[in-house]
């Protein structure tokens, strides 16, 4: 079922988040602890009908739960492999061999806290590494003692061993220990789970359970969208009644350009500095001033085209060489999303090409992640163009490993593309959100860099011309835009997914159900997997996580796939491939819980390399056309 008009083409960007949960394993006796993997569960939503406010928070709760309870089982399956591969070191080399690729590991990936190292045919053991020494004072805990005492007898009688999370000080930590093949030889590792209170901390966040981001910090100001009324946000179900600016700040788009009088006069007027440029649009910091204030000073001494709020935008987280079966170590039992959408079908048509590149605008990516390696191109980052584009949240570095994480290397997880770069531009700062300024200008210098896709897990639901003009620029230079359409569970649009040129995303879970927290509407193009998705994360680790940022990456790669398949193809032909290629769910054709259905990777490759498609998409061309028309005369 086709739209009535491609200006109908909408989606939300809200808030597009990852929402990674953190379950407290504490246990006061730390016997060992079977492991089994963690599968996401039906959201509990009957055909995509939305939940009620207290029901919401709910579904969030169990989803929080969930992600956490995955993400620790993925912690530890990663682990038990470097143990094996630490054992493995030992064969042909001398003990400093070991010691070194030790302390490699320790510096490398510094949640592992200590590791001791033990002799089992002569009953010796030495402490290989620990974290500052520390490795005494953690044993004053008595449950860590139990643990340490019960891995020993483990290894002693030929087993593995894994104890439950315990408490020591402010902290939880697990203990592993792993035999070698012959029994001779045994590792324990003391690991610090700071991974889950990161994961959880962030998470409560993106998925709005709470208020985010708080009012009075950096003199953000909460309205309702499209209007200038105050709303003061209480809970995290606020958050999708409302978008926030910057109080202090105005975006202004002049009718020419001022000059360096113009400017000084401004400056004195206001007191503040030289107003930032971007493209057209100019955005000044006034000392003094509020926005209502900045904006009636501009509309009455300088009769600019348009003034508008400087809107913050928030995140919205087998050794065979045949492509559909990786030996990534996480791909079989944890990475349901690909085999979900067809991905490993797919792959038999294309891979990706390292020609296409797709931005990541985000929070920046860990550019020394082992599964990332020659998957990033330099970058940007906007927040500090002095520093590099390293992420200090885990959002960007999650998308990312989605899209490009290394295939087919016996680490981690599989991305969906096996050569497409990832350009990463960090246009969010440590807490996660942005300014239109940034992302705008994240948005153009990923177009000016070679970005033929552009993935936006982020949002604001309030309509911005200054970023609108970003995205139409990247639009203009024939790159296909996706954004996530936010955790929010609300019917209300918001950008830049709402916007004509943006491909609108949200999320479904293993059930192909819409999550609980993804929002919907009749602006919503596909659906893509976004519950508890693993991928990789900050400080060489990985995490499951849940929300619409995650299910927007999802749609980047395919779209970055479809490109590397047919370079011919034009951004709205790429658009309308993945529509019109899906597994259609819910009502036939298109609804607005589930927009035309979920991503088919293998289908809408097949229909990408059709000869056909220049036929298929002329009214698409003919529709972008005539809207192009209208936006120049109207």
């Amino acid at each position: 079922m086709a739209r009535s008009t491609w200006g109908k083409v909408a989606g939300i960007a809200a808030a597009a988040a990852i929402c990674a949960a953190l379950i407290t394993t504490l246990n006061s006796n730390p016997k060992e602890r079977p492991v089994a993997p963690a599968k996401p569960q039906a959201s509990g939503l009957s055909a995509g009908i939305p939940a009620g406010p207290q029901q919401e928070q709910k579904l969030k709760r169990m989803m929080l739960s969930q992600d956490l309870q995955a993400t620790e089982q993925l912690s530890r399956l990663d682990t038990k492999a470097h143990l094996k591969e630490l054992l493995n070191s030992r064969h042909n080399h001398s003990a400093q061999h070991i010691h070194d690729v030790a302390g490699k590991l320790r510096k490398t990936h510094d949640h592992f806290h200590s590791l001791i190292w033990m002799d089992l045919r002569h009953g010796k053991e030495s402490n290989i590494t620990e974290s500052n020494g520390k490795l005494s004072s953690l044993t004053s805990s008595k449950q860590a003692r139990e643990a340490l005492t019960a891995a020993k007898k483990a290894l002693k009688q030929g087993r593995s061993y894994e104890s439950t999370t315990f408490a020591a000080g402010d902290k939880n930590y697990y203990i592993m220990a792993v035999p070698d093949r012959d029994h001779t030889h045994g590792v324990i590792a003391v690991m610090d789970h700071k991974i889950l209170a990161k994961v959880r901390d962030h998470q409560r966040n993106n998925l709005r359970m709470i208020p985010y981001p708080k009012e009075g910090e950096y003199k953000v100001e909460s309205v309702l969208p499209n209007t200038m009324k105050n709303i003061t946000v209480k809970t995290g179900h606020d958050n999708a009644n409302a978008s926030h600016f910057y109080e202090n700040e105005i975006v202004v788009r002049f009718r020419s350009d001022p000059t360096e009088q113009h400017m000084k006069k401004i400056m004195t007027a206001l007191n503040c500095d030289k107003g930032r440029k971007l493209g057209n649009n100019y955005v000044f910091k006034s000392k003094h001033y509020n926005y209502k204030e900045l904006k009636h000073y501009f509309t009455v001494n300088w009769d600019p085209l348009y003034t508008e709020p400087h809107y913050l935008y928030m995140t919205n987280e087998t050794v065979t060489e045949r492509p559909g079966f990786p030996n990534d170590l996480l791909f079989s039992e944890y990475q349901w999303n690909l085999p979900a959408t067809e991905t490993n079908k797919g792959w038999n048509l294309s891979r990706g090409s390292e020609d296409v590149i797709v931005g990541v605008v985000d929070t920046g990516v860990d550019l020394d992640h082992p599964d990332l390696q020659g998957q990033l191109l330099e970058g940007y980052n906007v927040v500090d163009s002095a520093q590099k584009p390293y992420d200090d949240v885990g959002h960007g570095t999650h998308v990312a490993g989605i899209i490009s994480a290394l295939v087919n290397n016996n680490e981690g997880v599989a991305g969906m593309t096996w050569y497409n770069k990832v350009l990463p531009v960090k246009a969010l700062d440590q807490s996660g959100s942005g300014t239109t300024y940034s992302v705008a200008e994240g948005i153009i210098w990923a177009a000016d860099h070679g970005a033929k896709v552009i993935n936006m897990s982020l949002g604001n639901y309030v309509d911005s011309e200054f970023l609108h003009d970003a995205v139409k620029y990247a639009y203009d230079k024939d790159i296909v835009l996706i954004a996530a359409t936010g955790n929010d569970n609300t019917e209300r649009p918001g950008y830049p997914a709402a916007y004509p040129e943006v491909f609108a995303v949200s999320a479904t879970d293993e059930n192909q159900k819409r999550a609980s927290f993804s929002n919907y509407g009749d602006y919503v193009d596909v659906m893509a997997p976004g519950a508890s998705i693993a991928s990789t994360y900050p400080g060489n680790q990985y995490a499951a996580l849940s929300g619409t940022s995650m299910a927007s990456p999802h749609v980047a790669a395919l779209a970055a796939l479809i490109r590397s398949h047919n370079p011919k193809l034009k951004n709205h032909e790429v658009m309308d491939v993945m529509r019109q290629n899906v597994i259609d769910l819910g009502e036939p054709g298109h609804d607005k819980y589930f927009g035309y259905g979920q991503i088919d990777v293998y289908k809408a490759l097949v229909a990408a390399k059709s000869k056909s498609s220049a036929l298929q998409f002329w009214p698409q061309q003919l529709r972008d056309k005539l809207n192009a028309i209208l936006r120049r005369h109207y």
